[in-house]
């Protein structure tokens, strides 16, 4: 997790400044973090670029207004992350290719696009490593996945993983597990804002306003994730703590059991793979 100790960094280029990017950035605003050299950011939107460059230490412009936006980002940085829509990166490498200077560190977070298509569309003096992180990044709760590249070093290496370490965990896995993760830490807060927003409609169905739904509903998975968090105890051992032997709780976990919830996560699970691969087939 993310912790009060310093952390270094050298220049940091963003292309794409999405709701992923933006979290990313905003861990990189931390006191604790420095940037040597600053951080741009491209856009193409004028209005968000001009948001950007708002913020202290952040240079941003917008394509839509800077023809050369990305080149002028890329050069005499040594991170470049890469957080346009996985359709866009192939003409954006084409575009920032000749610009990167030798040892430039590209980091992924499109969805689906291979470390082997950035390899190939990238001067072999450039590495390349590929990352999955989740939106928790905007609390400094992330869960981020990475995966080295074949040219890529242990140095670079640690880079990603002290630049994604300012919002969260850091997980090193091989490539051919990281659509697999995404559809867990990168696809699980919407799961779990979808049983919060079910068992809310459950409470309300049961007479309790809104508001009333929301802090029973809000608050218990806030209280049972902090639990989790601070105990040496698995969420098995502490399920069973609550779900007293032929009570309330006992008869709510059967009728979920025999629903199938277990085949339903690993069904959606696996729909949310297929799909990884397809956009990555694409």
């Amino acid at each position: 997790m993310t912790s009060t100790a310093t952390t270094t960094l050298p220049a940091i280029a963003f292309l794409g400044a999405g709701s992923m990017a933006r979290a990313v950035l905003t861990g990189l605003l931390n006191p604790n973090v420095t940037v040597l050299g600053g951080i741009r950011a491209t856009n193409r939107s004028t209005a968000k670029a001009d948001e950007l460059a708002g913020i202290p230490g952040v240079t941003a412009w917008a394509t839509a207004d800077e023809p050369t936006a990305n080149r002028k980002a890329v050069a005499g940085a040594r991170i470049v992350i890469v957080a346009v829509k996985p359709v866009m990166v192939l003409d954006l490498l084409a575009e920032i290719a000749d610009s990167l200077e030798p040892g430039t560190l590209v980091i992924s977070v499109a969805a689906g696009v291979t470390i082997a298509t950035f390899e190939a569309s990238l001067p072999e003096s450039v590495s390349v490593i590929r990352s999955m992180p989740n939106t928790p990044a905007l609390v400094g709760k992330a869960v981020t996945g990475l995966s080295a590249g074949t040219r890529s070093s242990d140095t670079d290496l640690e880079l990603a993983r002290s630049l994604f370490g300012t919002v969260g965990d850091v997980l090193v896995v091989p490539e051919e597990k990281l659509d697999a993760l995404s559809t867990i830490s990168g696809s699980g807060p919407a799961y779990v804002f979808y049983l919060i927003e079910q068992l809310t409609a459950t409470a309300i169905a049961k007479g309790f306003t809104p508001e009333e739904a929301a802090v029973m509903v809000n608050g218990t998975f806030l209280g049972a994730t902090s639990l989790l968090v601070a105990s040496d105890l698995s969420p098995t051992e502490l399920r069973r703590q609550v779900t007293s032997p032929s009570g309330t709780t006992e008869r709510a976990v059967w009728e979920l059991e025999k629903g199938g919830i277990k085949d339903l996560f690993d069904r959606a699970t696996d729909a949310a793979l297929a799909r990884a691969r397809e956009l990555a087939g694409h």
